[in-house]
């Protein structure tokens, strides 16, 4: 596939997920970390105009001179911009604005795209196309979080329903210990944090090969796991009780039965399909309910290989640090990744929410422990 087929296949993606959108829920935000909808089609599109059509294109005419301030996100190299929760304060632009500013930056991309063979550029649109498909992950979080927490659950489309898979597997494997290398080991594209292959010990583990269930989670529930605080790190604790919490993320208890929001509406719990949107604090409590624990981000890629993955992401036991030889590029694009390295912890896999072909074995994500709005499950180890 040439570079432009796949800027445009990335770019149509973003809109096919919007066609079941109402223009109504284009400008909302219900909660600081969720973006709207709108802002993430204008900032995707920013990032192309900004890295490259900018700095690049002789005599480019920017489409508007407010967007570099309305739709960076957290670039402090590029400028000043909005503060995060006031993204959805702004009916104007209007969604059709950003549309025709989706078209015009698409337009001068295919130029600059057939005009251009140099690999530095060419690599910098390949970042912001995986950029994109970051955002289309978060678009999928983002309308089910304003559309879940809607008192009528509203369905955003029959076929959404992505939290019905269940496990393919129910064995455990066993993992020798030893010296293994960690990091993305060839010139295929990926993030900053991924690189400087470097070796690691790791001592003898078991890991399941199979994710926490529903059924699971609620046999933790009914023995009390939100009322035990011996289960619970202290931080975790304090964020059950101030927050009243007794369930994961869309449950709702309904004529005695439990029901979850999903983006096809309100149905039942399947108690054998895969655990969904817990955070860092709930899956560290049910592995110790459990007598296990959370596998080591590199207990996690040592084992990926072997491992049925890719329907949630998975919380692992290890915050989120730069590897030994972890370098940050000059400017903005230094930005990306690096600046983040302090209180969040690791997940590793891919969800039913990430884009198609963006996911690999030494991806590392990351987020607040408190976080449970993503596609986020368990995997559990022991030694």
């Amino acid at each position: 596939m040439t570079i432009k087929d796949k800027y445009k296949q990335v770019r149509q993606e973003t809109m096919a997920f919007c066609d079941h959108l109402k223009i109504e829920d284009y400008a909302i935000q219900v909660v600081q970390f969720a973006s709207p909808a709108k802002w993430h089609l204008a900032h995707t599109t920013w990032f192309f105009e900004t890295f490259l059509l900018k700095k690049y294109v002789t005599d480019y005419k920017e489409f508007d001179v407010h967007f570099n301030y309305l739709f960076n996100s957290y670039y402090n190299n590029v400028g000043d911009r909005i503060l995060q929760n006031n993204r959805g304060n702004m009916s104007r632009p209007s969604t059709d604005k950003v549309l025709e500013y989706r078209k015009y930056v698409d337009e001068k991309m295919m130029g600059f795209l057939q005009s251009t063979a140099d690999k530095k550029k060419i690599d910098l649109v390949i970042l912001g196309l995986n950029h994109e498909q970051q955002h289309q992950e978060l678009l999928k979080t983002d309308v089910k979080y304003m559309l879940g927490h809607n008192p009528i659950f509203p369905e955003f489309n029959s076929a959404y329903n992505l939290v019905n898979d269940k496990n393919e597997s129910t064995e455990s494997l066993k993992i020798d210990a030893g010296i293994y290398e960690i990091g993305h080991p060839t010139d295929a594209f990926c993030y900053d944090n991924e690189l400087g292959v470097h070796k690691v010990y790791v001592d003898d583990f078991t890991i399941n090969n199979f994710l926490v269930t529903n059924g699971d989670y609620m046999a933790f529930m009914e023995d009390g796991g939100y009322t035990d605080f011996n289960i619970w790190l202290d931080e975790g604790w304090n964020w059950v009780n101030k927050n009243e919490i007794n369930s994961p993320m869309y449950w709702h208890k309904i004529d005695g039965e439990w029901h979850y929001y999903t983006l096809a509406g309100l149905q039942k719990v399947e108690k054998e399909a895969i655990l969904c949107h817990i955070n860092y604090y709930e899956a560290t409590a049910f592995a110790e309910w459990q007598g296990m624990r959370l596998p080591t981000e590199f207990e996690w890629e040592i084992a990926s290989k072997q491992l049925n993955w890719g329907k949630r992401w998975e919380w692992t036991n290890s915050a989120y640090l730069p590897y030994p030889k972890f370098e940050k590029e000059n400017g903005a694009v230094g930005e990306y990744n690096g600046k983040f390295m302090s209180n969040k912890m690791v997940l590793r896999g891919a969800s039913v929410a990430t884009s198609p072909d963006h996911s690999r074995p030494t991806y590392r994500n990351f987020f607040n422990p408190v976080e449970r709005w993503q596609y986020t499950g368990i995997r559990l180890a022991k030694k």
